[in-house]
């Protein structure tokens, strides 16, 4: 029975298998080739000495068309790219040119270029940069910037960083300090500023906060206070400005070559006149800089004085600035100026022996010897301010002298 069984099953399956032979079995078909996965390369590079941003791009492959677009469409201008500049370029490991470009347009931007198979396509990015605030003391033995120097000794600031540092620090005070003759070895200072880390890791120097000096045993302090939205300016512990009308020496000088006088033998003349202004001894190309706010008055040739800016200020009073290299740039007769524009260039034209800047203060038309003017004192905070100032000043008071503020959190703890 179970044999004529299966016998029956073999016939009636008969026919289909003859189907399926005469068509043929159905082929077997093979899966497509698996390319191998394609290995992203990133390479950082930067613009070499001497070399052209286009000879940059050529060593990653973007050449031609390519590169004017690119270039275009990042908004870079190749006559302001200095060596060091640094790029990102990201390749294939099968591929010669590399598709996505990335710099940083700014500090605080970042310019990405991606090729997509037809055009470049370009994103911007923030860069974040978290602030913290650094206390430096220190003594002065030989300048300021040697003491600086050696308080920044710890911290991670490039040479031009520190000169930086010694300079903001000197403009914060340069209206109570001369500091090419007022600050003596054994002069003390404290400063809090702001130091600022990106999220690449890039660490910059910020603003100065607060500072202290004591220059020959008469302590100066200045705290950064916002009086409105959009600028802050530094006050002293009682809330006066510490910015006068007009500053102390308008330009970065070595030495006073010659002070204001009765009568001086001329380098040049050799005739015994009187000398109605300050000779500024600087390196050749040195910025001059407005001592105070007012409008050009003149800026031309004036026989011995050579290229000199007048400017007019209030209150009948007239600043000179002789013997110049060049102008500033925009500078012209009638222009409005404000106190540490940029006026001119330290020169020797005229009647001059050697490059230095001859600065006059007139008043009424009388000449005064500018170390002898009473500049006033600084506008204070408007009343409204008072309490955010108050505030803010022994926050700032903390941050410099955080010992003495520990130990008195601890003695008003214990009453």
């Amino acid at each position: 029975m179970r044999a004529a069984g299966r016998d029956r099953i073999r016939a009636a399956l008969a026919p289909a298998l003859l189907g399926l032979l005469a068509c043929g079995a159905p082929a077997v078909q093979e899966a497509p080739p698996i390319e191998p996965a394609q290995v992203v390369v990133a390479m950082v590079d930067t613009l070499r000495g001497g070399e052209s941003l286009g000879e940059l791009f050529e060593r990653h492959g973007i050449v031609g068309v390519d590169l004017l677009d690119l270039v275009r469409l990042l908004q870079i201008d190749a006559r302001r790219m200095q060596a060091g500049e640094v790029f990102e370029f990201e390749h294939t490991d099968q591929t010669e040119s590399a598709f996505k470009v990335t710099l940083r347009s700014t500090p605080r931007e970042q310019v990405t270029a991606a090729w997509d198979g037809d055009a470049w396509n370009v994103s911007r990015r923030r860069i974040r940069w978290d602030t913290t605030v650094v206390r430096l003391e220190g003594r002065v033995e030989t300048s300021l910037y040697d003491a600086m120097a050696t308080a920044l000794a710890t911290e991670n600031l490039s040479d031009n960083e520190r000169i930086r540092m010694a300079w903001d620090l000197a403009d914060v005070f340069q209206w109570q300090v001369d500091f090419t003759t007022d600050l003596q070895p054994g002069d003390d200072f404290v400063v809090v500023f702001e130091r600022e880390r990106s999220e690449r890791g890039d660490t910059r120097l910020g603003s100065i906060i607060a500072g202290e000096l004591e220059v020959a045993g008469r302590p100066l302090e200045a705290y950064r206070f916002a009086s409105d939205s959009a600028t802050s300016e530094f006050y002293d512990g009682k809330g006066q400005s510490l910015r006068r009308a007009f500053l102390r020496a308008p330009v970065e000088f070595r030495r006073i070559s010659s002070g204001f006088t009765r009568s001086r033998k001329h380098p040049i003349l050799g005739t015994w006149r009187r000398h109605t202004g300050i000779d500024f001894a600087a390196d050749a190309g040195t910025p001059v800089r407005a001592a105070g706010d007012g409008q050009i008055a003149f800026l031309g040739r004036s026989g011995g004085y050579g290229r000199m800016v007048e400017i007019r200020h209030k209150n009948g009073i007239t600043t000179r600035y002789a013997h110049l290299s060049a102008f500033g740039r925009a500078m012209q007769r009638g222009s409005y100026v404000i106190q540490g524009d940029v006026i001119g260039y330290v020169g020797s034209t005229g009647l001059a022996n050697g490059p230095h800047l001859h600065y006059e203060f007139r008043q009424a038309g009388v000449a005064r010897d500018p170390r002898l003017i009473n500049v006033g004192t600084g506008e204070p905070v408007a009343q409204a301010l008072r309490p955010a100032f108050l505030l803010e000043r022994d926050r700032l008071m903390r941050l410099l002298h955080p010992a003495a503020a520990a130990a008195a959190e601890v003695a008003d703890g214990s009453e």
